[in-house]
């Protein structure tokens, strides 16, 4: 699927049905998946609440524990294991990405609140990074048709270049995914997600342990699709918990070393304003 494709339907399935249904993840697809989260293991906690809370996020307290909400993205503020170390450039999971309907607009705002914004490569005006104090790496892009000011859009893996048609092979099969290609680089979409995979030259370590120590899929029917993963020969992380009404989780790692949270999700309780 082209990328222009890919964003025209994001956009439209975030905005079915107004401003509730763009703060909510994009719909399943057939496999029963759809973007679910990053989970961040921060040092400050209060410090990236406040940078995600500028650039717009929505703040909820399931559990106690912080987790911010924006269009096809939840992120978890808190690993019960402590914080990471080291942050997401080195690791297979380089950064991560949204995308706003004006780059400059919103580099300006989130600078005015604290937010700390880097110039896009090479001064490119339609493009910035964010970059947490611990080193996760948030690529904003721009797309100007958006009527929505930020909404999720990329996770960016480097892999050695033989491994990036596995690897895309790999995410389709596993999470219903559709291959394609952004420029000569292969893509696989998600709903609510493009995941995007560029060549390294040197080895890069795995997400666990981490700033960035997982991200996460959102799945419909979490039993049937333990069982469908387990029978195309993927072993989990550790064993299913969770009750129904609540969240229902396990975890998998990927063959290049990104760790992988499957959840069905439970409510989430109510915006902390």
């Amino acid at each position: 699927m082209k990328t222009t494709v890919f964003a025209a339907l994001l956009l439209a399935s975030t905005l079915t049905g107004g401003g509730i249904a763009a703060a909510q993840p994009a719909p399943f697809n057939d496999t029963g998946v759809t973007m679910g989260h990053w989970h961040l293991a921060p040092k400050d906690v209060e410090a990236n609440k406040k940078i995600f809370l500028a650039m717009g996020g929505k703040l909820f307290m399931p559990g106690g524990n912080p987790v911010m909400m924006f269009p096809g993205l939840y992120i978890n503020l808190n690993l019960g294991s402590g914080p990471g170390d080291g942050g997401t450039e080195g690791s297979v999971v380089n950064h991560v990405g949204f995308i706003v309907d004006n780059v400059q607009q919103r580099a300006a705002q989130w600078k005015a609140a604290g937010v700390p914004v880097l110039p896009g490569n090479n001064n490119r005006l339609d493009q910035a990074f964010v970059v947490t104090p611990e080193g996760v790496r948030i690529e904003i892009l721009e797309d100007k048709t958006q009527s929505i000011p930020i909404r999720n859009e990329h996770v960016h893996f480097f892999l050695p270049e033989a491994e990036i048609a596995k690897a895309q092979a790999w995410y389709v099969k596993t999470f219903g995914g559709k291959a394609g290609t952004r420029g000569n680089a292969a893509v696989v979409d998600i709903p609510g997600v493009q995941l995007r995979f560029a060549k390294s030259d040197t080895p890069q370590a795995p997400t666990k342990g981490r700033a960035l120590d997982h991200i996460g899929f959102d799945v419909k029917d979490h039993p049937a699709f333990v069982a469908k993963i387990e029978a195309e020969g993927i072993k989990l992380d550790q064993p299913v918990r969770g009750n129904p009404g609540a969240n229902i989780i396990t975890y998998i790692t990927d063959p290049w070393g990104t760790r992988i949270e499957i959840i069905q999700r439970g409510p989430l309780g109510p915006e902390v304003l």
